[in-house]
């Protein structure tokens, strides 16, 4: 039997022999999740340890770790808040994560951050596709009126006849004030509606309520405390890929016509890069330490929003004492960010956008929420 949770067998959980394809492993995965899922009458417990099966053969390196799972494992010690591991000659070393590490809340000095007096700057959100006349419009066309009836009435116009046109125009004219006003009116009250569609609110969803998510939570955490400020902001916790019905995205924050999708993850300090093809790097070396999945995320969210400019964040979160730095983000759906990085680089990438919420994007976003 694997080296599974409580003893369970992965593979046996997933219906799958040892030899399975990972097309194979994902594709009962998707199978079975339809079934397990909460939403679908299954437990949040069965849930979890199916997707954790599913993460764990679905990367090479985690599922040949696991197939060695049979083989004697050090017994693993406490020490200054660091799990070591015992050796056969009594010494210790530092090895792998360290459960009981919470990475402290990031506390950016605002004079640092350059797009960040854009919040404050009081900015009207305006809703698109824009509904009825502008405010503007409206006072001028009810000035214009006021104007006309007041050369009618002071102005001699020499005969009944031209007095009769002048009023003939008056009305008229009071006729598309009227009119335009009630559109302008009907617009406010389908921007009202609007808003109590969405409860007037600006995140949505829920942040990772599983104990092992705590990096999502993490990431709600500091979306709230410096994006949810930037006028038009809307954040999303929890999406599913337009085929699925399961929360495929951690999160996503929707400004404008810029859409960033986001991944979180507590991995090991070092230096993390991801070259052209996207593969993620560690001190140099190739990191086969977790599976992502926003890649895949990115690219189903393009299909569905072609109109939209998206892009994606892989953010790491230490998961012991010591520090994550990342380097340039490359042209790739999902560069690891610290969480500093993101603050500085993706806030200033939506920030650069209008205080604008767009309602067919924000409603197709929405749907998608699962969380």
């Amino acid at each position: 039997m694997g080296g599974g949770v409580g003893g369970v067998d992965y593979y046996e959980l997933l219906g799958v022999d040892r030899g399975a394809s990972m097309a194979d492993i994902k594709s009962a995965y998707r199978s079975l999740a339809k079934l397990m899922h909460p939403d679908a009458g299954g437990t949040a417990g069965t849930f979890h340890l199916l997707r954790q099966a599913y993460e764990t053969l679905s990367d090479p390196a985690r599922r040949a770790a696991y197939d060695r799972a049979d083989q004697p494992v050090p017994r693993p010690v406490r020490r200054h808040g660091t799990t070591r591991v015992a050796r056969s000659g009594g010494k210790l070393r530092d090895f792998g994560e360290d459960p009981t590490f919470v990475p402290p809340r990031l506390r950016l000095d605002l004079d640092t951050v350059a797009w960040w007096p854009v919040v404050g700057a009081g900015e009207r959100v305006r809703y698109t596709p824009a509904i009825g006349p502008s405010p503007a419009l409206v006072l001028a066309m009810a000035g214009g009126w006021l104007l006309l009836v007041l050369v009618v009435l002071l102005v001699p116009l020499g005969s009944v006849v031209l007095l009769v046109l002048g009023w003939l125009v008056v009305a008229a004219l009071a006729l598309l004030v009227f009119r335009t006003t009630r559109e302008y009116l009907l617009a406010r009250l389908t921007d009202r509606a609007f808003l109590a569609e969405s409860a007037g609110g600006i995140v949505f969803g829920r942040p990772g309520t599983e104990q092992d998510q705590l990096a999502e939570r993490l990431t709600a955490r500091l979306l709230a405390d410096y994006l949810a400020p930037l006028p038009g902001a809307r954040i999303f916790h929890g999406l599913a890929w337009p085929d699925s019905v399961f929360a495929d995205v951690d999160h996503a924050v929707l400004r404008g016509h810029r859409l960033v999708l986001i991944e979180s993850k507590m991995w090991l300090p070092g230096h993390y890069t991801a070259d052209d093809s996207g593969l993620v790097w560690r001190n140099g070396h190739p990191f086969r330490g977790g599976a992502i999945r926003l890649p895949d995320g990115v690219s189903a969210y393009r299909e569905l929003l072609p109109d939209i400019e998206i892009r994606g964040a892989l953010l790491v979160y230490p998961s012991r004492a010591g520090e994550v730095t990342t380097g340039e983000p490359p042209e790739v759906p999902a560069p690891p960010m610290s969480p500093e990085q993101f603050v500085h680089e993706i806030g200033e990438w939506l920030a650069a956008e209008p205080a604008m919420v767009d309602r067919d994007t924000f409603r197709i976003v929405l749907e998608r929420v699962v969380s």
